[in-house]
């Protein structure tokens, strides 16, 4: 191992190591910290009326069961890509995989829904250290442009396949316990670690930590999705959630003026320089803002609307979540042949098209027409999110992959997290649930509408991180 002086700062050492023995063990080790990621982000909605059952709680409380998972796991997403930077992607992944199988076997152990959020916010902490490693690995193993677009289009449906396994295995395991949901990730991890082994070191850049650009960041975005979640509950105009605004508020401003001016920023300003990065960002969060609140209100729909059991909820999810695992190396393929913006702006269209039509359809429309009317969505989202990816990816030098990695992936989550917040707000607020559906998904519609013609903007070229002086 040596160290060389940065690239990007002068004032920043990165050591540098052998490469990896096995490139596709890396890649194998990213697909499967995505796939327990993914699974974890998805397994747990049809089962949230059993859960209920077991342990009681009103709809915010189970809001919370999805979203102390996204929340942890967005607002530490940039720490989990500094961090990575910071010792390795290879160690930090380890760290992060063995916190995750520890969280995931207290939340099948938890008593009572309190200690279930806490395990599922510790659950997140682990997924926040996973998904950036996991990206920054394939970065420094595929140095090619188009091997590394195709390797990460196999990491995506690692994800991809959690997605469409997800509502199954939720609805299999809530039948006999909803417990199992989490235990499954025990031998999975388990799998990832042994993996891991084969993984060579990754270099490190031994850079001071950001304690403030953390802390705020974390204040940010709890505040911000706590005043979403609990407005609909509490009133948008109590106490509690005008102080989680006012600190949301407060706690973003004081981050923005860290990174600008702060000598080792968690997150350098000069990232978003780049026209790629911040459209890809945009295109990121209004996508997982589009496929997660579906998911919300359709696990809702199914069952307290038709009165369909877990098991054959998770089975009518399976056209749209299934064919997101099939069309993902279709997507990289495409992405290669015509470039970025056609599968980008084409797959958000798609997906705007699939909400559309939910929207209108009849509230006597049989099951199997309502699954059907939302395979668009899964379509859509499953050409956008590779050729996202890449183009961020493409955008800065290997030594940033983690830090880029951790604030795409934060702009995923975020977005998932406030698409749940904001859809369950929207339910709350109507007396009719499918009149609270067809509100929420035209609303989405629009915003995925607006972001597609934002993408266009991406057939001009603009300049990359590394050639920003």
């Amino acid at each position: 191992m040596t160290v060389e002086p940065s690239t990007t700062r002068p004032d920043v050492a990165v050591t540098t190591s052998p490469p990896s023995r096995s490139p596709r063990a890396a890649l194998a080790v990213a697909m499967l910290g995505f796939f327990v990621v993914a699974l974890d982000s998805q397994v747990v909605n049809v089962a949230l009326p059993t859960i209920r059952d077991d342990l009681g709680g009103n709809l915010s409380a189970l809001q919370w069961v999805v979203t102390g998972y996204t929340l942890s796991f967005s607002a530490l997403l940039l720490f989990g890509g500094t961090f990575s930077e910071r010792i390795g992607a290879r160690r930090a992944y380890g760290v992060g995989m063995v916190l995750f199988v520890a969280a995931s076997a207290l939340c099948g152990l938890a008593p009572n829904l309190v200690l279930l959020v806490v395990a599922r916010v510790l659950q997140g902490v682990g997924a926040a250290l996973i998904t950036p490693t996991s990206l920054a690995l394939i970065r420094q193993e595929y140095t090619d442009a188009a091997a590394r677009t195709r390797a990460i289009a196999y990491w995506a449906m690692g994800g991809s396949v959690a997605a469409a396994a997800g509502p199954i295995l939720g609805g299999v395991l809530a039948q006999s316990d909803w417990r199992w949901i989490f235990y499954l990730n025990l031998p999975v991890g388990v799998l990832a670690l042994v993996v891991l082994a084969r993984v060579g070191d990754s270099p490190r850049r031994v850079v001071p930590f950001d304690t403030a650009g953390q802390v705020t960041a974390v204040l940010a975005l709890a505040g911000t999705t706590f005043a979403v979640i609990e407005g609909a509950d509490l009133g948008y105009g109590s106490t509690p959630v005008l102080a989680a605004a006012v600190v949301a508020v407060l706690a973003a401003t004081v981050f923005l003026r860290t990174q600008a001016r702060g000598a080792h920023p968690m997150v350098p300003l000069d990232l978003f320089r780049s026209r790629r990065v911040t459209v890809s960002l945009v295109a990121a969060f209004m996508g997982m803002v589009g496929f997660y609140g579906l998911v919300f209100v359709q696990g809702l729909y199914f069952q307290q609307a038709r009165g369909l059991d877990p098991l054959t909820t998770g089975l009518l999810f399976l056209p749209m979540t299934g064919l997101v695992a099939l069309l993902n190396p279709l997507a990289a393929r495409l992405a290669v042949r015509t470039g970025p913006v056609v599968p980008i702006v084409g797959g958000q269209l798609v997906l705007v098209a699939g909400l559309v039509c939910l929207v209108l359809t009849p509230a006597t429309a049989p099951t199997w027409v309502v699954a059907v009317l939302m395979i668009p969505v899964g379509v859509g989202g499953s050409f956008t999110v590779p050729p996202l990816t890449s183009l961020l990816l493409d955008a800065v030098p290997a030594e940033r992959a983690g830090t880029a990695s951790g604030v795409l992936n934060t702009a995923r989550q975020v977005g998932g997290s406030l698409g749940v917040a904001a859809v369950g707000a929207v339910l709350a607020s109507q007396a009719d649930l499918l009149h609270g559906q067809r509100i929420a998904l035209s609303a989405v519609a629009v915003l995925v509408a607006a972001t597609a013609l934002l993408s266009l903007t991406l057939r001009h070229p603009s300049r990359s991180i590394k050639e920003t002086p």
